[in-house]
């Protein structure tokens, strides 16, 4: 079962835009922040109120190595371009395997419990309407339990959105 009530994304996980997401993610464009964050704003209507985006977290040893967060970057953008908050309030609880090469019921066990708040969270995000961002979709596993974590913590809702989706018809 999912945490998030609606997902959205930009595009297919493939030709230009997988090639765009490798050289943001893999190559430290991190220029193309600002770009892909347009594009992904064109998957949702300006008017869907929000209260809040959150970024899915890496853990800390991956977010060094990598030096960003992909996902944050975007969130900042979307949060910007929205005029609403992009709050910090998930965190990686543990490092988890590479999600690429997993079937579905490994990915969810994956992550499970893999995410939580951030102490003294509860406050800003109950009641709230919140915009999950993350950079691509494949099964929903990574998103569903920053959600469920989200929500756990008094959160109205979790609305999904992401660059691209991996087509699951023609993968795993």
């Amino acid at each position: 079962m999912r945490g998030f009530d609606h997902a959205a994304s930009f595009g297919l996980y493939d030709g230009a835009l997988r090639k765009l997401i490798h050289l943001y993610k893999y190559s430290g464009m991190k220029p193309l922040a600002r770009t892909l964050a347009v594009l992904m704003e064109r998957a949702i209507s300006i008017d869907e109120p929000f209260d809040a985006v959150v970024a899915v977290p890496l853990h800390w040893r991956k977010r060094w190595s990598r030096g960003f967060n992909q996902a944050e970057l975007l969130a900042r953008h979307v949060a910007k371009k929205r005029g609403i908050p992009a709050l910090d309030v998930l965190l990686r609880r543990r490092a988890t395997d590479v999600q690429a090469g997993l079937a579905i019921a490994g990915r969810r066990r994956n992550v499970a419990g893999a995410f939580a708040l951030r102490k003294k969270t509860e406050p800003r995000i109950t009641g709230k309407k919140i915009l999950l961002i993350d950079d691509v979709m494949t099964t929903g596993a990574t998103a569903s339990a920053c959600a469920s974590a989200l929500k756990r913590g008094g959160a109205k809702s979790v609305s999904l959105l992401t660059l691209a989706r991996v087509d699951r018809r023609f993968s795993l």
